[in-house]
């Protein structure tokens, strides 16, 4: 059996630390894609919403 590594979540097996070390970077990279996309951006949603909401004046 290999020796537990200290790693940020504790004392684990290296296969561990390492399939940690991947899902976090494929965390932070979702999560910035996502940012990219606006899929964060509340006000921009908002500023639709408005639009939708306001009727055309008729002519």
């Amino acid at each position: 059996m290999s020796r537990p590594v200290h790693s940020k979540y504790g004392y684990e097996p290296p296969e561990w630390v390492q399939a940690d070390a991947r899902l976090d970077r494929w965390y932070k990279d979702k999560k910035r894609r996502a940012k990219q996309h606006g899929a964060f951006r509340l006000d921009k949603k908002r500023r639709e919403q408005h639009a939708k909401d306001k009727k055309m004046p008729i002519s």
